[in-house]
């Protein structure tokens, strides 16, 4: 994604390993940007910005997500952002960070679906990702074993030590699987059944991207994992199947908001515009599974891989409110139950 440079005087006198703007015009208009957003996602979306923006220069500092809530946070009484891009709306929710979120109906926001935009206008979701499980099809065979197809499959014996899942207090994709089992089947027989797949996982892992290199590796034969790095393994040509849970695939927004604080409202307002544009929706589908801006397909390779044209009936109907509002409960009874 983006190309990182490092900068020691261009934003609040930080050391950034991921500042990165556009334009040379010498009285151009400047935002800063909070992104979660990968590397080389923001790299290639700003390209296409700066066509249609030349007079924005757009500062982004690139966090994960837990570090840029903290980092918020840590700055409320005095922000150093115009907007936030891009950023889990599990964590964007949190009242405290509403409190800081501007109302701004963005333009094109009307056109999204009701669950990708708050009531009040203070975010908006223009992508985000989904599980969904990597399986390596040349281990499966060697070992005879079935094709899993949803999550009650991974209770089989046969794949003791077969699977290979991300800790959900280190991983956003692994929290997001564990909220969708949990609001899917109730909080009592979500914890019972978790417990009754633990067996069967060879490891718990950091990385919401690893379970699925490991098993294109040929390590595991299963790794819960999600689409875009799936349809990535299939692409590059490892024997990897991608398979959506048929319970329903838990999901994360990406979500976008203004900030009250923003010196450059104008500006920041027309950016926010431009990432619900045809032009930004374009980049987004080279590297996301869930594109919410109507019109837009999934890539080649995503429907090669068995995306559907329309993801949101795969989707599992998540509750963001509830993942937001349970998280600290829910990461300490996994810590308790399953943590090893």
């Amino acid at each position: 994604m983006i190309k990182n440079t490092h900068c020691k005087k261009a934003l609040f006198g930080l050391t950034l390993g991921a500042l990165l703007s556009f334009s040379s015009v010498v009285n151009a208009g400047e935002i800063t940007a909070y992104s979660s957003l990968e590397d080389d996602e923001i790299a290639d979306i700003l390209k296409a910005a700066k066509k249609d923006l030349p007079d924005i220069k757009v500062n982004v500092l690139r966090l994960s997500t837990g570090d840029m809530g903290a980092r918020i946070l840590a700055e409320k009484s005095n922000p150093k952002h115009d907007i936030i891009w891009g950023w889990a709306v599990t964590n964007m929710v949190d009242p405290k960070i509403q409190a800081m979120a501007e109302a701004y109906e963005a333009k094109g926001s009307d056109a999204l679906p009701k669950q990708f935009k708050a009531d009040d206008n203070k975010w908006f979701a223009a992508t985000g990702y989904m599980a969904a499980f990597c399986v390596n099809t040349d281990r499966l065979k060697k070992k005879g074993l079935p094709i899993p197809t949803s999550w009650k499959d991974f209770l089989n014996p046969a794949y003791k030590g077969e699977l290979i899942m991300p800790n959900p207090n280190s991983s956003g994709t692994g929290y997001l699987q564990i909220a969708s089992i949990l609001q899917g089947q109730g909080e009592d027989k979500g914890w019972e059944f978790l417990k009754a797949l633990d067996p069967n996982m060879g490891q718990y892992i950091k990385s919401g991207s690893k379970p699925c290199k490991l098993t294109r590796a040929g390590e595991y034969s299963v790794g819960a994992s999600f689409a875009f790095i799936a349809i990535k393994s299939i692409k590059e040509g490892y024997p990897i199947k991608m398979v959506i849970p048929s319970e329903g695939a838990g999901y994360e927004l990406e979500a976008s908001a203004l900030m009250t604080s923003s010196k450059n409202k104008a500006d920041a307002k027309k950016f926010l515009d431009w990432t619900l544009s045809t032009s930004a929706a374009k980049e987004y589908a080279k590297f996301k599974a869930i594109v919410t801006i109507p019109g837009i397909e999934p890539s080649a390779d995503a429907k090669a891989a068995g995306l559907p044209a329309d993801v949101s009936s795969v989707l599992y109907k998540m509750d963001f409110q509830d993942s937001a509002k349970n998280r600290s409960r829910i990461l300490k009874t996994w810590r308790e139950k399953l943590e090893r």
